[in-house]
């Protein structure tokens, strides 16, 4: 039992039979079970009085004796040390648990994750819809997204790291986003760290671009590396990328789904089938995955990939072999 319950009994004890009957009863009472609602959650405004929060928790049935509660509250020094904000409360807890989370400030915590290979504005729209996350950027696109963050102003793509957040309510879709912008931050910075030798990539941004590629050719972690090797083979010999998700963020809304030849020949910066090197941003969202396979390929001379139509990736070091792999698994 704590100090200050025990002084209390004590003191009532002494003070006479009956007033110490009334503390055992408060004190069995505060440390009894609620009951009621398996889980409530209520919310502690901010300058709201303890005595009248405790009202309104008898209001919705959780305190049944709210004076005696706010009370030992006073007695004990803690009505005044309570933090605001949105707790839950469940039939095992106590008065006393109640007050003692109140005081620690155990507020509610939600949680939202962003996904690997969403584009920014993917991760935008998933924000927008969680019904506890505060809505504070409006019209806001991949160009300005940046700049109403308080973030050097560019393009926000691939510039997130995809993980589960965790917030309180209050928190707005700015918040999660600087603390995914702030990861992604770290993991780019200690990745490039710990990078091979001999990378075409002179700069972070560009293994960030590296990797969004790799991210969207495939979702298996065992192709990650011999996808950089081919990336970062192609590159180093002058040749072009002719990677497909690259045109089809280039095309944008007007993207319907299938890709076609003439959307190969669609001049956009993004059309790694006309233009050699790096597309000039990233295109998705990269994972740690892709981030460290940018920048550790795997070894070998592969120069083309294919899907085989179940995940995975067919490798060819030559042209010749290469067609042979697409006829098999692509045009059959």
């Amino acid at each position: 039992m704590k100090r200050w319950r025990k002084t209390l009994l004590l003191s009532l004890t002494l003070a006479g039979g009956a007033m110490g009957a009334a503390a055992w009863f408060a004190l069995h009472w505060n440390e009894a079970p609620l009951g009621g609602a398996e889980e409530t959650v209520v919310t502690l405004q901010r300058g709201e009085a303890f005595s009248r929060f405790a009202q309104r928790l008898h209001g919705l049935g959780i305190i049944e004796h709210p004076r005696l509660w706010s009370a030992m509250a006073r007695l004990s020094g803690q009505a005044t040390r309570v933090q605001a904000g949105e707790y839950r409360i469940t039939a095992e807890d106590s008065p006393a648990s109640v007050l003692e989370r109140l005081v620690a400030g155990q507020v509610v915590s939600y949680d939202v994750k962003i996904l690997e290979g969403w584009t920014v504005m993917q991760a935008l729209a998933m924000l927008w819809s969680h019904p506890q996350l505060e809505r504070e950027l409006h019209g806001v696109t991949v160009h300005t997204l940046l700049g109403q963050l308080g973030l050097p102003e560019g393009h926000a793509e691939g510039l997130f790291f995809p993980d589960t957040y965790h917030f309180v309510r209050g928190d707005s879709d700015a918040d999660v986003l600087r603390r995914a912008y702030g990861r992604m931050s770290e993991v780019l910075k200690s990745a490039w760290e710990e990078r091979d030798a001999g990378l075409p990539y002179d700069s972070p941004y560009e293994t960030l671009i590296a990797a969004s590629l790799i991210e969207k050719e495939t979702g298996r972690d065992e192709d990650r590396p011999l996808i950089s090797q081919v990336f970062a083979l192609r590159l180093q010999q002058g040749m072009r990328l002719q990677t497909d998700p690259s045109v089809i963020y280039g095309i944008g809304q007007a993207f319907d789904g299938n890709l076609r030849r003439r959307d190969l020949r669609g001049d956009t910066p993004y059309n790694t089938y006309l233009h050699r090197g790096l597309p000039p941003t990233p295109i998705a969202l990269p994972g740690a995955g892709s981030i460290h396979a940018a920048l550790h390929p795997a070894e070998g001379d592969y120069l083309y990939f294919v899907s085989r139509g179940d995940g995975s990736s067919q490798f060819s070091v030559s042209l010749d072999e290469h067609e042979q792999a697409v006829r098999r698994y692509q045009l059959q």
